[in-house]
């Protein structure tokens, strides 16, 4: 099972599965380029023959390939090992070749999202990302993401999604939320609205003068005579 799929809940779904944009290939593949012409050039200048030729042969093989791992195949692992994932309930981040970091934030404990992008970001489609959200290590920055403006109003809504998901699942209307309810108390329902004045007393007659809905005096208690 493939990543993400092997991380995720059984009612979690992947909105969005992201990799760094293209753009930061182009160096690693101009590097490709420079050291392809760069080693054509060393063997057609190389000794014709005799045991100098194999020397430079050998020095020009290597040099060439730990300049392609170096400044090729390294940024093209990287680009291939760094994951930004949008799933229904959290953002996963992954990174690293050999030494491997990530972070999951849940749609819920995310505060902000915002993006921002220069003028070379806006021509080819890229931009940042920055995603506040509660807990020790806060902000986190999003560099070089695909479409980081559309990207922001997804995941705007999928914090929405799971703002009601959740509301329903806790019997609460669609775009209201409350903590559910404490375990061993009953649902009380709402109280009545209340009457204005007080309700009569059992066992005191309503006395004249008074006004409606306020209790009287009991009659006074007559004496036998003496």
């Amino acid at each position: 099972m493939a990543y993400p799929d092997k991380v995720l809940a059984e009612d979690e779904k992947v909105v969005e599965h992201l990799h760094p944009h293209w753009i930061t290939l182009v160096p690693a593949t101009l590097w490709f380029l420079v050291i392809c012409a760069g080693l054509g050039f060393g063997i057609a200048y190389a000794p014709d023959n005799g045991t100098g030729r194999t020397v430079v042969l050998i020095l020009l093989v290597v040099v060439a390939v730990v300049l392609f791992c170096w400044l090729t195949a390294a940024p093209w692992i990287r680009w291939k090992t760094t994951h930004y994932v949008f799933t229904t309930h959290r953002v996963l981040i992954r990174r690293g070749i050999l030494h491997r970091t990530g972070r999951d934030i849940a749609l819920p404990r995310i505060n902000d999202v915002a993006f921002s992008q220069s003028l070379w970001d806006r021509m080819v489609g890229a931009g940042t990302l920055t995603i506040e959200s509660a807990g020790e290590q806060g902000q986190e920055v999003l560099v070089n993401v695909p479409n980081s403006d559309d990207q922001q109003q997804l995941l705007n809504r999928l914090i929405e999604q799971d703002h009601d998901r959740r509301a329903r699942s806790y019997g609460y209307p669609q775009g209201g939320y409350a903590p559910p309810q404490q375990p061993g108390y009953a649902q009380q329902p709402p109280y009545p609205p209340q009457q204005a004045g007080y309700p009569q007393q059992p066992g005191y007659p309503q006395q004249p003068g008074h006004p409606q809905g306020q209790p009287g005096y009991p009659p006074t208690q007559q004496y036998p005579p003496q």
